[in-house]
Order: C-alpha cells, then sequence, then structure tokens
C-alpha cells in the first residue's frame, strides 16, 4: 500500500490497530462461551472486557523477542489483565485467531468494494442512458465495423461490473468463514460450540472442515474475483484510451483548470487517468496466481501462504478500492463529443453498410459467394480511392438488377441499427 493509491477507510481495515482489536474481540467471544460451557470462570471473561487499548507498539516490543505475533499479543493481554489471563487462549491454535481474523477483515474489505461497484454503476447507467441514441461506428481489430450506440458500449461495460458486483457478494459469502478448531482441526481441545457462538457474534459461518487453517481456496475465490473485476475496470479504461487518440477523439477525460498535459508540449491532454486504472488493474490481477498457489498447503498447514495473504490482502484491496473510485470520477465527468462520432462514422464512405447489402442480394436471389464478391470488390475500391459505398454499389449492373431504385438507398440508414437497443437495455439494467 502507497497513500498515493489508498483511501483511508479500506486502509484502516488492514491497520494494526483494527487487527488487534479483531483479535481481542475474538478471544472475549471465546471466552465468554467457554464461560457458559463451565470451561473457564466468568471472572476470567470480565478481566478481558475490562481491558483498555491495546498498545501496538508494546505488541512489536515483545515480538521481537518472542518472533511470534499472536504470543505477542497474548503475553501483552496478559501484562495487562493480570492472573485472570492464564484463561485466555484455552484449547485454542494461533491459527484460530489469525484465520478468523483474517475472514472479519475480507468482509470488511469486501463491503467497501461492493458499494465502491455500486456507485460506479450509477454512474455508468445513467451516461449509458444520456447516450442510448448516440450513434456511433463499432469497431472489430481497431477498424471500422458497423454503427453502434455510445450509451450501447457503456451498457456492455455496465453489464460486466454488475457481474462482477454479483461475483463479489457470492465471493464474501465463501471468505466470511470463522475457525475456531484447535491444532489440526479436530475439536480435541475446544468445543464446537464456542466456534458457533464465535461465528454468529461476527457475522460470519463455521468452517465445514478445516485443517489448523481455512481451506485456501475460499481465499483464491476471493482474490480471483477481485483479479476479474480489475480486468473490467482495464476494459473500459482501455476504452477511453483508444477514443482519446488525437484520430478519433470520441471522448476525452475531464481537463480540469489549471491542469499540465506535459513537461514539454504544452498542447497536450493525455488520457492519464485511464492509463493510471490499467496500471492499477495489474496490481489487483497480480494477487490472483499467488492466491492459487497458496491452495496447496502441506498436510495440515504450513505458513507458505502466510506471507503472501500479508502482503496481497491489503494492496489489492486497497487498490481496488481506489480504482473503483477513480473509474467513477472519470465516468462522471467523461466529455462526450456526439459530433466527432458522427464524423467518424461518415468519413469511410458507408463502408459500415456493406452486409446489409451483402443480405439483401441473398435475399434478391444472388448465391452468397457471388453477393460477398459483388459487395467486396466495390467496398476495396472505396477502401482504396475513396468515394461512397452507395454510389459505387448504384453503378454496378448485378447490384442495379438485384435492388432497383429505392431497394438500395433503404439499406444506407444507419437509424436502423438502433432499433433494438431499448429491448438490450430493458434487458441488462437490473433495478
Amino acid at each position: 500500500m502507497i497513500q498515493r493509491y489508498s483511501r483511508p477507510e479500506m486502509t484502516a481495515i488492514w491497520s494494526d490497530e483494527n487487527k488487534y482489536k479483531i483479535w481481542l474481540q475474538i478471544e472475549i467471544l471465546a471466552a465468554r462461551a467457554q464461560a457458559e460451557l463451565g470451561v473457564i470462570p466468568q471472572s476470567a471473561v470480565a478481566a478481558l472486557q475490562a481491558m483498555g487499548n491495546l498498545s501496538v507498539s508494546r505488541i512489536e516490543e515483545i515480538e521481537r523477542e518472542t518472533r511470534h505475533d499472536v504470543l505477542a499479543f497474548l503475553t501483552h493481554v496478559a501484562e495487562t489483565v493480570g492472573e485472570e489471563a492464564r484463561f485466555l487462549h484455552q484449547g485454542m491454535t494461533s491459527s484460530d485467531v489469525l484465520d478468523t481474523c483474517l475472514a472479519v477483515q475480507l468482509t470488511q474489505a469486501a463491503d467497501i468494494l461492493l458499494r465502491d461497484l455500486e456507485g460506479l454503476l450509477v454512474v455508468l447507467k445513467r451516461r449509458a442512458l444520456e447516450h442510448k441514441e448516440t450513434i456511433c461506428i463499432g469497431r472489430t481489430h481497431g477498424v471500422h465495423g458497423e454503427p453502434t450506440s455510445f450509451g450501447l458500449k457503456l451498457l456492455g461495460h455496465c453489464a460486466a461490473f454488475q457481474r462482477g458486483r454479483d461475483r463479489l457478494i457470492q465471493a464474501r459469502a465463501e471468505i466470511a468463514t470463522c475457525k475456531l478448531s484447535g491444532a489440526v482441526g479436530t475439536y480435541a481441545t475446544i468445543d464446537p460450540r464456542v466456534e458457533a457462538y464465535v461465528a454468529k457474534q461476527l457475522n460470519l459461518m463455521p468452517e465445514t472442515v478445516s485443517t489448523q487453517v481455512i481451506p485456501r481456496d475460499r481465499h483464491a475465490a476471493f482474490f480471483a474475483t477481485l483479479g476479474i473485476i480489475a480486468g473490467s475496470i482495464e476494459n473500459l479504461a482501455t476504452e477511453i484510451r483508444h477514443l482519446q487518440r488525437t484520430e478519433v477523439r470520441e471522448v476525452q477525460e475531464p481537463f480540469a483548470q489549471g491542469q499540465k498535459g506535459s513537461s514539454a508540449m504544452p498542447h497536450k491532454r493525455n488520457p492519464i487517468l485511464s492509463e493510471n486504472l490499467t496500471g492499477l488493474a495489474r496490481v489487483v490481477r497480480a494477487a490472483v496466481m499467488p492466491s492459487l498457489e497458496n491452495i496447496a498447503l502441506w498436510h495440515e498447514r504450513d505458513i507458505s501462504h502466510s506471507s503472501v495473504e500479508r502482503m496481497i490482502s491489503p494492496d489489492a484491496t486497497v487498490t481496488l478500492d481506489f480504482a473503483l473510485s477513480r473509474l467513477s470520477n472519470l465516468m462522471d465527468g467523461l466529455v462526450i463529443d456526439p459530433e466527432r462520432m458522427k464524423a467518424n462514422l461518415e468519413n469511410q464512405g458507408g463502408l459500415h453498410f456493406s452486409q446489409a447489402v451483402l443480405l439483401a442480394l441473398t435475399q434478391a436471389g444472388l448465391s452468397r459467394e457471388e453477393a460477398y464478391k459483388i459487395v467486396q470488390k466495390n467496398a476495396m475500391q472505396v477502401w482504396d480511392e475513396g468515394g461512397s459505398l452507395q454510389e459505387r454499389l448504384s453503378a454496378d449492373d448485378r447490384v442495379r438488377q438485384a435492388l432497383p431504385g429505392e431497394k438500395l438507398a433503404e439499406l444506407f440508414d444507419s437509424g436502423r441499427y438502433l432499433r433494438h437497443v431499448d429491448a438490450i437495455f430493458e434487458n441488462t439494467i437490473d433495478t
């Protein structure tokens, strides 16, 4: 995490203060359950609950000696609580605290990310509806294809983020698991009812079958979901970058008063936000492969996953939070130029109508192969020499015979390409 690409609410989740606060909460909840079962006295629970603020600096000082973070934490609690601390952590292992805490932190992070996604969807839906009828050229391989609407372009990205939101809801549910089952997951030293109680209080579900840890396929699914969302961010950012190219200029990122585009060239207005988002998406996706490799642990547990998760958990969630917020602001202020879109649509002499003519010729009785050759020959002449596809086809005897007069002219209407846009919107935008 670096401050430049971090927002305070998400960053706070990964602070030592929050981590130790959750650890203490887990220990207090476990102690309550143990006391109800008669394993430890109620006085131990009262002593824990009366404990004041934890000292991060003191825990760090102890850890420098113990080389074990959970033991350092427990030692600090014992220093504060006193004699009753001997009942702390009864029957538990470090991963009971660590994994349950990580589940809490990841669900907290997921809640922020879901809020971010909802905010982005509001913006995308509004901009898509705003330009539902704004006709522009669709491109395949970066080359003019057929007309579409700019609103439909945005709607496709909106649908992708809706899917990302739904996947994250599922991933959040899958990661929200509690593990308090002892050293190798057998509950040999702790009653399963303790885990059930702690899970309920933390809005988690007890892990079905744990070892010393929660199975890491759950975490892999979570980070893979973040990676897919990051891919959707880059997909939209790449679209904006291409459309802002000088030769295209159909959209432009917002450019603030006093903003500078280049230290050398005063005329520059670069798509820096989209380029930044492309880079941030790579950082988030970089967490996916390590999380997949974390699934394979030795026997009931090793710690090869631990260092990975200490890095990717804050980095991926903080970066994605920042990226989603930045993308929302970018799309809210995106400058869209319908006139430029219209000019780009028309600057290829009507080549985008080629399929309409091809299909009409087959309807008129020509074989597909013959119709394709006729249209392609005329289209390539326009491609190489300029002019109008409609005019060239009008001068072609075979076309004139099959599509006389107005029949050919009717095909050169860009509006016909948008006749189903309303239905696509109705099928896509959820409520």
